[in-house]
């Protein structure tokens, strides 16, 4: 064949290959055991399987199929899973928060009907702790029982302070901690002390301080808060050791190689706050310890700094979109890793923003809530600790929208106080540090002086 036809021979050959239609390529199927199910392990068992705060366990396709449409609407809105730190501001250690393409495959698996598809495509199913525990625990030890009533006058049960033996009969370094309800419907908050022994202390008999307030259950204006301190240690005998609220509940401190020390015969005292539903139920909370065989080389230390909060300095006026509370501040005192930090506000919280100013001046925002949610009360755990210097100042804003457009709120047209119950107010930071463990809890931070 002449090249000239040779060279035309070929040329048709591959114009007539090119024009035959070629097998269409079918998208893969999105299924619940390849495709969903390892997202669900990953960001949304903590809370949805037994015993958790979820109403319902997204473990198997039975129990996740019949919630799949609200499913897809809550992680295209980022209702679900609940994080709400701002991404310039730090990266976080316990950030469950959905990829964009996470939040595509989850909406491609309901919109083609939610197939469960092959079961040999499944995840090996995740291991949890029994009996609804994060962590399994070494010691347990059971809270006071308390009947909460189906009702009250105006919703109101006032903070209750409930004191009960440890049982650590020699000190002792915790590496965790974790506070349960038996009853996270009616629970607001239990938070725990470590108190030493005193002979006058009677065991599980409830103490609460009745506030004066008005017809319709909030607090009176000349009673509505006290001058605090501008910080106040949480640690040790004189503070908050620990808290379960809604979305957190436990505290591993096994990764710094810390823990936090139990004297022999100390007492823990239960501050638990109830809300009732309209079903009397009774609460019976447990704290779960893991324990260490050999003291840690570090302490762990959970601190809380709040404002001034008296009547005058906290007092939010009606319909103010954006009210500002008076800062939080301390001073760092020595060296400290800055772990941990966990804003807290009652249903008009905003916004609130930490930020440490360092010796030299520069200011770092070590962490940024724009949007509040006080009913995902969350801890944010730092992915590598910051290394915060002695001189070092912390200091923490808050913002509250006490206006119609918040549909928390109860009552834009009155003058909000602090105050104990969610429709009062409230600003509390809590941050935790890692400290050496022969420090003191209480030399740690203290105020701040201009």
């Amino acid at each position: 064949m002449p090249p000239t036809a040779c060279l035309l021979f070929i040329g048709a050959a591959v114009l007539t290959l090119l024009g035959q239609p070629t097998a269409r390529q079918e998208p893969t199927p999105v299924t619940f055991n390849k495709h969903v199910l390892p997202i669900l392990q990953k960001h949304c068992q903590t809370c949805h399987r037994p015993g958790q705060i979820a109403p319902m366990s997204f473990m198997t396709y039975a129990e996740a199929r019949p919630w799949a449409k609200a499913m897809k609407q809550a992680v295209l809105s980022r209702k679900m899973p609940p994080w709400f730190a701002d991404p310039q501001h730090g990266r976080f250690k316990n950030d469950l928060s959905l990829r964009s393409d996470d939040i595509e495959t989850i909406s491609q698996w309901v919109d083609s009907g939610a197939p469960e598809g092959n079961s040999d495509d499944a995840p090996a199913r995740r291991s949890w702790p029994e009996d609804g525990w994060d962590i399994p625990p070494d010691v347990i030890v059971n809270g006071p029982a308390f009947p909460v009533p189906a009702r009250t006058k105006n919703n109101v049960i006032e903070w209750i302070y409930i004191t009960v033996p440890s049982g650590f009969k020699e000190d002792t370094w915790v590496t965790s901690m974790e506070i349960r309800p038996s009853q996270p419907s009616v629970t607001h908050h239990i938070c725990v002390y470590f108190r030493p022994h005193t002979p006058e202390v009677m065991y599980k008999f409830p103490r609460s301080v009745n506030q004066p307030r008005d017809e319709t259950g909030n607090i009176l204006p000349a009673a509505a808060g006290v001058a605090r301190r501008p910080a106040s240690i949480t640690a040790g005998s004189n503070g908050i050791e620990g808290c379960y609220v809604p979305g957190r509940a436990s505290e591993d401190y096994r990764r710094y190689n810390a823990g936090k020390l139990i004297p022999a015969g100390t007492d823990i005292v239960f501050q638990v706050h109830y809300t009732p539903n309209g079903t009397a139920v009774t609460d019976r909370p447990r704290i779960g310890f893991t324990v260490a065989k050999t003291p840690p080389e570090r302490r762990y230390v959970t601190l809380q700094i709040a404002p001034p909060s008296d009547a005058n300095s906290f007092a939010i006026p009606p319909n103010h979109p954006n009210w500002e509370s008076p800062r939080a501040e301390a001073t760092f005192r020595m060296d400290a890793d800055l772990i941990w930090m966990s804003p807290h506000m009652h249903v008009r919280g905003k916004d609130m923003t930490y930020q440490l100013v360092h010796p030299g001046g520069r200011t770092e925002t070590v962490l940024s809530v724009p949007r509040y949610d006080f009913n995902w009360q969350l801890g944010y755990e730092l992915a590598e600790p910051v290394r915060v210097a002695k001189g070092t100042d912390i200091v923490v804003t808050a913002h509250y929208d006490n206006s119609m457009t918040n549909k928390f709120n109860p009552d834009p047209n009155r003058t909000v106080y602090y105050g104990e119950m969610v429709w009062e107010e409230m600003m509390h930071a809590f941050f935790s540090v890692v400290v050496p463990k022969g420090v003191h809890p209480g030399t740690i931070v203290g105020p701040r002086s201009d």
